[in-house]
């Protein structure tokens, strides 16, 4: 064979072996090879913000049992994980509700097949208060005239539009209404908490689990400066009963602001996703909700008092 001859036969094989890398990696975009398992690999995860605290404490744990598994967790307004999740940057997300019905619909059309979500844990919106503030007591109408702006306390949230707080709010407080000119935005919860510290005039609105936590030394020494408000308990039989947010006060229905928290996971084989997304909904995910001061949903931790006989 001519020197000519082999030249162009091995041109045409790497022009082969090209196109077929091309093909096998394109794919029109629809297929994209997972490499990750439960127990290793890396994955991209969105959480909502309100909840980051005791979710990094659960990354913390699972990392330090799986060593080579690493989550990447970008922390968000709600609206910014679902988002996430339709676009493909995520195949698990953490969030304050759970899939509807369209939207399960829409994922089985463009997926084939149905994404899961599971309530895994119940959080609590706690409101908070400067420390020098002395009215620190709201019943339900009282709190729809500062959202609605009848009443003119300046009240901070975590976000604007798009963040589980502002949602759960106007659903459960407001009934659709448009919040009042006083309600303001601020980046996080966390900048929430620093404008409640640095004001007497105003109230805030965070997850319990950014100021509920009594093992925290960071939340213990915020609660120097800031006060759990207490809000009425509308179940209550007993009228005139105002509790603040705790795991217990959410246990027994006495807090009226709670909410609850899902994963909601796009995952159709066996990956990180789904051993991290068991991990939360297992005994030890759910022992950490339950440390963190929210309430586990799946399992129940209920004490009993027991008497051993000699």
């Amino acid at each position: 064979m001519s020197e000519r001859n082999k030249c162009l036969n091995i041109f045409k094989w790497t022009s082969v072996l090209v196109l077929f890398i091309f093909i096998t990696s394109c794919n029109n975009g629809k297929i994209t090879q997972q490499t990750d398992t439960p127990q290793q690999g890396t994955i991209n995860i969105s959480v909502d913000e309100s909840f980051k605290p005791v979710i990094e404490e659960q990354i913390k744990v699972y990392e330090s049992t799986y060593p080579n598994a690493h989550i990447i967790a970008s922390y968000k307004p709600e609206a910014d994980c679902f988002k996430d999740l339709q676009q493909d940057s995520t195949r698990l997300i953490i969030v304050a509700r759970g899939l509807t019905d369209k939207e399960t619909d829409y994922y089985k059309e463009t997926l084939q097949y149905k994404p899961q979500f599971l309530l895994i844990a119940y959080d609590a919106v706690a409101i908070i208060v400067n420390q020098n503030c002395k009215d620190s007591v709201f019943t339900i109408s009282r709190l729809h005239d500062i959202l609605s702006g009848k009443e003119p306390i300046n009240a901070v949230m975590d976000g604007r539009n798009a963040t589980s707080t502002v949602r759960y709010l106007q659903d459960s407080i407001m009934k659709g209404e448009k919040f009042g000119k006083n309600v303001v935005a601020s980046k996080s919860s966390e900048d929430v908490i620093n404008t409640i510290t640095n004001r007497s005039d105003a109230i805030g609105f965070v997850g319990l689990n950014w100021v509920g936590d009594n093992y925290d030394r960071k939340q213990q020494e915020l609660l120097k400066k800031i006060k759990l408000g207490l809000v009425e308990c509308v179940r209550c039989e007993e009228k005139g009963l105002f509790a603040k947010p705790s795991a217990a006060s959410v246990s027994f229905a006495q807090y009226p602001l709670a909410r609850p928290l899902y994963f909601i996971l796009k995952e159709n084989a066996t990956g990180l996703g789904t051993g991290f997304s068991n991990f939360l909904s297992m005994e030890r995910g759910q022992l950490i909700f339950r440390r963190s001061f929210l309430i586990p949903a799946v399992l129940n931790f209920n004490k009993r008092t027991s008497k051993i006989s000699d």
